[in-house]
């Protein structure tokens, strides 16, 4: 089952079932956290620029914990690519703010 939620540009971004499933198998502490994925891209605290092209949705899940949802997006359309959780902030800083409340 493929879900779909729309990123702050607007851009329907797709979570397909092989997506999943790589992000579950890479990162197994994600598996109850389908949800929490999608809400990264629909409500994000920011969005990054990856190293190619490619965007990191962030949210703080709790105190020094984030959740970083890499994703891809045109001007119609857009899926996600993995999901990590990270303590290491300082690294995410580094990179080129897209988006920010």
């Amino acid at each position: 089952m493929s879900e779909t939620v729309q990123s702050k540009q607007g851009i329907p971004i797709r979570l397909t079932d092989e997506r999943w499933e790589h992000i579950v198998t890479e990162h197994g502490e994600l598996s109850e956290s389908r949800a929490a994925v999608l809400q990264a891209i629909s409500d994000p605290e920011r969005i990054l620029a990856g190293g190619s092209g490619e965007r990191l949705a962030i949210r703080e899940t709790e105190p020094g914990k984030w959740l970083v949802v890499v994703y891809r997006e045109d001007e119609q359309d857009g899926f996600i690519i993995t999901a990590f959780w990270t303590r290491r902030y300082r690294s995410l800083e580094k990179r080129e703010v897209i988006w920010s409340p």
